[in-house]
């Protein structure tokens, strides 16, 4: 049994790829390096550097490797761009992952676990969100992912894919053992930009919206370890390896902080005092939106090992360290 990782040399497919490596599974890594690095991938583990919207390359990929399960991270995921490139992200983002199932479905592949976000919910009337609240994305980005869900449940459907959906909240941290971590220069994830500002690698953070209707005003977001995310879909795995019903889960710890309360505790624990400039709104950001955990803690078994903001923010400023002295290749 083989897996493919799609976006393995990304932020969060790295440590998927590490996970799935330290469980002893097989797995084949395809990236196109566009935000992903060579260097996140352990030399032991195959990676193809190609586009998961080529369908030539990616038959033979799954035929030659005889993948029987697929895990998608691939995808553009920003999403003030989003906003402003609708018709990249739905080719990136929804056509691509579409061509991706098709050949899926051709090759035999059994099971198909995708990335996905909160985004979908939108602005949510009310938090926790669980996963059969309204799904009302207000951003590109949301509706690109939402669309790979709706084809995913219709495949299943049509062809007996067996599939898990894990609607992400906000990811954060590093890798424990520092093999890996958010890479990207221009990456916009909250804590690693203000771990960026607290070492001098950026002039000052900026800070979108102050007039929401949240306790002080800023966004508020449930912040969730990248590790434990990446567990969260090696739990999915192996419940349909098991012969799990498909599912879709929310991946978050419940509970959500500030902007502001974010910038604090990066501030204390780096010790610095970095610029902080307010500004105005972004589109496509809702005011708050907490993960309610209760079906993939059922379902799964799932439980997080790093539900501490303290403890992600000190991995994510020793990761950004680390990034100064041996930079990404």
């Amino acid at each position: 049994m083989t897996i493919l990782v799609t976006g393995g040399a990304g932020y969060i497919g790295s440590h998927m790829t590490l996970e799935l490596r330290d469980a002893g599974e097989k797995l084949v890594v395809l990236d196109d390096l566009s935000t992903g690095f060579r260097s996140a991938v352990p030399a032991d583990v195959p990676m193809i550097v190609g586009d998961f919207g080529d369908d030539e390359l990616v038959r033979d990929i799954l035929v030659y490797n005889q993948i029987d399960s697929i895990i998608h991270f691939a995808a553009k995921i920003v999403v003030p761009e989003s906003v402003a490139d609708p018709l990249g992200y739905y080719l990136n983002n929804t056509a691509k992952a579409r061509s991706l199932l098709a050949n899926a479905v051709q090759t035999g592949v059994k099971r198909f676990i995708f990335s996905s976000t909160a985004a979908v919910y939108g602005d949510p009337q009310s938090n926790p969100v669980t996963e059969d609240a309204v799904l009302a994305p207000v951003s590109p980005y949301g509706r690109s992912k939402l669309m790979v869900e709706w084809m995913l449940e219709d495949a299943s459907r049509a062809h007996g894919l067996d599939y898990v959906v894990l609607r992400y909240f906000n990811v954060a941290g590093a890798d424990p053992l520092g093999r890996s971590g958010q890479s990207t220069p221009n990456a916009t994830h909250l804590i690693k930009v203000a771990a960026q500002a607290a070492l001098g690698l950026r002039p000052k953070l900026q800070v979108f919206g102050t007039d929401y209707a949240t306790p002080d005003g800023t966004c508020v977001r449930d912040y969730i370890q990248v590790n434990d995310l990446a567990r969260a879909h090696l739990d999915a795995l192996r419940h349909l390896r098991s012969g799990g019903a498909s599912l879709v889960c929310n991946c978050g710890y419940g509970h959500g902080f500030s902007v502001l309360e974010v910038i604090e505790m990066v501030k204390r624990v780096s010790g610095v005092d970095f610029p902080v400039e307010l500004a105005g709104r972004r589109p496509g950001d809702p005011a708050a939106i907490v993960a309610a955990n209760e079906r993939i803690r059922a379902a799964f078994g799932w439980t997080p090992r790093y539900d501490d903001l303290e403890a992600i923010v000190r991995q994510a400023l020793d990761w950004e360290r680390r990034l100064v002295e041996q930079p990404p290749v």
